[in-house]
């Protein structure tokens, strides 16, 4: 299969009529869907694009509620109506898009209940490909079962860590398939090198997989402690990750207070502010080893009034700007 051909328009996209038709209004407005371009894997290594938008619509592997298999149009409709500009960076530009996954807007379409185990040995070597460009890949998901296979590739080549911004470790062991709740257990045990876990929640995860966490090497940044020092917060991340070749960072949305963010399988109370999360990314995306960034569990069923899509869709923008801006 050619880079081409892994890839497709969702659906419920293209109803919508994509980048252009989702900007306008005021001239002076300039938006994300004004900026935005999509293109062809092949053309990517020829173009000047900073990043590029991966969408992955699948919750086949969701411990909890279903849902975030919509979340890759949502957040785009969002970020389409979202203004370019960051008072510190300027205008943001450069940012190519994918679209979707085919394989997975196939799964989406036929609903076959595919094996997640295939699922992800599928969508690895997709990943493959398009972490082989220059353009930092940006991930709307989906679930957090797909972040083993948006990293693995990276663990090919030098060596890697990831900073999760999560109510939960995500390090469960895998009995029979993987699941949502497994991502980074997988990943572990293929060879990450660093993992920082930020704004976990207490009550949220077992002694056990705290203790396991603690075993590999992880560190653990409370949602309480984010609160009492964000920059704090973001340094400890990083001197967790130590001197690693890569640095990939992944948002699952429960990570922020269910008031912020009803739309997630687990939403919960004593998360992060919106407000806190943002600022923890453009630091943390001013990092210099950053390969990779990805939005997780995003279920636009069970939001409401658009507010989980909406701070999803500011977490890319932030993100990029952080990742911009510590670049010029």
């Amino acid at each position: 299969m050619s880079g081409t051909d892994r890839f497709a328009t969702n659906p419920d996209w293209a109803s919508t009529g994509g980048w252009d038709a989702l900007a306008g209004g005021d001239a002076n407005d300039e938006l994300f869907g004004d900026v935005v371009e999509r293109v062809a894997l092949e053309d990517l290594s020829e173009s000047a694009f900073e990043a590029v938008l991966v969408g992955e619509p699948y919750d086949g592997a969701v411990i909890g509620r279903q849902g975030a298999r919509e979340g890759p149009p949502a957040i785009r409709r969002s970020l389409a109506r979202t203004k370019s500009h960051h008072f510190d960076g300027g205008p943001l530009d450069g940012v190519a898009d994918l679209g979707d996954v085919r394989s997975l807007v196939e799964t989406l379409e036929d609903d076959t209940g595919e094996r997640v185990s295939a699922v992800q040995t599928e969508l690895h070597e997709t990943t493959r490909l398009v972490h082989e460009r220059d353009a930092l890949p940006v991930f709307l998901g989906g679930d957090n079962s797909l972040t083993y296979p948006n990293v693995a590739p990276l663990l090919e080549s030098g060596t890697v860590g990831v900073i999760n911004l999560d109510a939960h470790l995500d390090v469960r062991a895998v009995d029979g398939e993987p699941t949502s709740g497994t991502p980074y257990r997988q990943l572990l045990e293929d060879g990450l090198e660093g993992y920082a876990c930020v704004g976990t929640r207490h009550f949220e995860t077992s002694t056990a997989y705290h203790d396991y966490c603690c075993e590999r090497g992880g560190e653990v940044v409370t949602s309480e402690e984010v609160g009492d020092d964000v920059v704090a917060a973001a340094d400890r991340a990083l001197e967790a990750v130590g001197d690693v070749d890569a640095l990939y960072v992944s948002v699952d949305c429960d990570v922020l207070d269910a008031s912020a963010a009803p739309g997630v399988s687990a939403p919960t109370p004593g998360g992060l502010r919106t407000r806190e999360l943002f600022r923890l990314l453009r630091l943390l995306a001013s990092d210099d080893r950053i390969v990779g960034f990805e939005v997780v569990e995003c279920a636009p069923p069970l939001d409401r009034e658009g507010l989980t899509a909406d701070a999803a869709a500011r977490a890319i923008a932030h993100f990029l700007a952080g990742y911009t801006e510590g670049r010029r």
